[in-house]
């Protein structure tokens, strides 16, 4: 005989069941709806080595980068505490809404990359022994996540570290750290990290 725990036990299974189906549809969309918003993005992001008109760097790679980062620097952008303007014009007509399902998408890129290195990795390059404790292994678990620096073209972390040590980025940790780096740390940095394995351009059509 079916007694009442046990039909009350299914019902709460097949909710339950509801809800996770529900869940992972509405992911699905919010990727496809991220898709649909990076075409832009990916009229500069998705062609490898395209370059900033002036000044003239590399734009970043966001293949494999946190999502996490993406949307902390999209909402950075629309704010106004990062310098650019088409990036700022991009940023000011994203909604709440929009950033996430960006955010989504670059997530859903393969293969995710990460800063796998530790004191032993940076021996030689002095400045970057500050950089792999948020930047590395010993970084997992920091909060606000730091963007991964692996692979990512040179002359754009110039460009970065340059912003951030000038004040023209501003609202983030890395201000503090950069205004103590000279121009040649910066080069060694840049140069450091640009060589690991990491991050990638994304294709157009993914």
């Amino acid at each position: 005989m079916i007694t009442k725990t046990y039909i009350a036990i299914s019902r709460s299974i097949l909710i339950l069941a509801a809800v996770f189906a529900a869940q992972a549809v509405s992911a699905q969309d919010d990727v496809e709806q991220g898709r649909l918003l990076a075409y832009t993005c990916m009229g500069c992001h998705g062609i490898d080595g395209y370059r900033n008109a002036y000044p003239s760097y590399r734009v970043p790679k966001l293949g494999g980068q946190k999502g996490a980062y993406i949307k902390a620097a999209l909402i950075a952008y629309r704010d106004g505490q990062r310098p650019h303007p088409t990036m700022q014009a991009q940023g000011g007509s994203l909604s709440d809404a929009d950033i996430d399902n960006l955010t989504a998408w670059f997530e859903a890129l393969q293969p995710p990359a990460s800063d796998n290195l530790d004191g032993d990795d940076v021996a030689g390059f002095a400045p970057a022994t500050l950089c792999v404790t948020c930047h590395g292994v010993a970084g997992t678990g920091v909060a606000p996540q730091p963007p991964v620096l692996s692979g990512q073209h040179e002359d754009y972390l110039v460009h970065a570290l340059q912003q951030y040590r000038d004040g023209k980025r501003t609202g983030n940790i890395m201000a503090a750290f950069a205004a103590t780096l000279s121009d040649s740390d910066i080069a060694t940095l840049a140069a450091f990290y640009a060589k690991q394995g990491g991050l990638f351009t994304p294709e157009k059509d993914q």
